[in-house]
């Protein structure tokens, strides 16, 4: 993509009027930058580019629609989502990075991970899943492994969202009343709630020790929802040197005759027409 082209969809998305963005609007940019980023895939394709994206953030910022806002319209051979469950007790017994590193890019790969290795900086901390030498050692571990993944060819991307008080209480007060939300709530959840200011503590250590010019921090707040998907997206957008790949002009082939063939005479068990 062109500079001037990567500012003009910058400009579009990252423009902040104080009133909130009417639906046509968000879904108006929000198709300009999925196009932009099926044209940033078919590079990453076409160029064997390997890019990796963390989110990490409080909950109820809204890592998970975010993700979803950017993984829709794209392929998801090219773009990977990578959430790791709880360790099992092998994976407790090895160098703590060892479970993430396979689910690093290879190249013409994307790999997104919803929460990763900053789990240790993050929950694992603040819960006691871990020692505070533990805590220490990863933080300064951090910035070498990084800079071996910077280094090996790979863009790395790594996004912190961010939620005030007010809102996170709003939304997770909303999981509570929604029978559609109600799984995303889980004991985790609210003694995370309840810890605010200690993982508030432990953000900020964690952007001390690991907020490197070779791997940096983004922050955003993301009360505005519509806003911080926009905004990343096009951030991520700006942030990779990608450039738009010729197309083959693609047209429908004609379709073959009949040639003597009729639907079956059969009693199909249907699906009952409900709505």
């Amino acid at each position: 993509m062109s500079e001037s082209k990567t500012k003009k969809a910058s400009k579009r998305a990252l423009a902040q009027p104080e009133e909130r963005l009417g639906d046509k609007a968000y879904e108006k940019t929000l198709r300009h930058l999925h196009e932009e980023l099926v044209k940033m895939q078919e590079w990453v394709v076409r160029s064997g580019a390997k890019v990796c994206i963390l989110f990490e953030g409080r909950d109820g910022a809204g890592k998970g629609g975010t993700i979803k806002a950017i993984t829709e319209r794209v392929n998801p051979r090219v773009f990977r989502v990578v959430t790791t469950p709880a360790p099992t007790e092998r994976e407790k017994s090895q160098m703590y990075f060892q479970r993430y590193l396979p689910h690093l890019p290879a190249a013409g790969e994307i790999v997104i991970f919803d929460r990763s290795w900053y789990n240790r900086a993050g929950v694992e901390r603040v819960m006691g899943f871990c020692t505070p030498e533990q805590v220490q050692e990863f933080l300064a571990t951090v910035p070498l492994i990084e800079r071996a993944i910077v280094h090996s060819g790979i863009i790395l991307l790594k996004y912190w969202l961010d939620v005030s008080p007010e809102e996170q209480t709003r939304r997770l007060e909303a999981r509570i009343s929604d029978e559609r939300k109600i799984w995303k709530l889980s004991p985790m959840d609210l003694e995370s709630y309840h810890r605010w200011y200690d993982y508030s503590r432990a953000r900020d250590e964690m952007f001390e020790k690991t907020d490197t010019n070779f791997a940096p921090w983004f922050f955003l707040h993301s009360d505005d929802k519509q806003r911080a998907r926009l905004n990343v997206i096009a951030h991520l957008l700006s942030r990779v040197p990608y450039e738009e790949v010729p197309r083959e002009t693609v047209k429908l082939p004609r379709r073959q005759k009949a040639d003597g063939y009729r639907d079956p005479d059969y009693a199909y068990n249907r699906v009952p027409q409900v709505y």
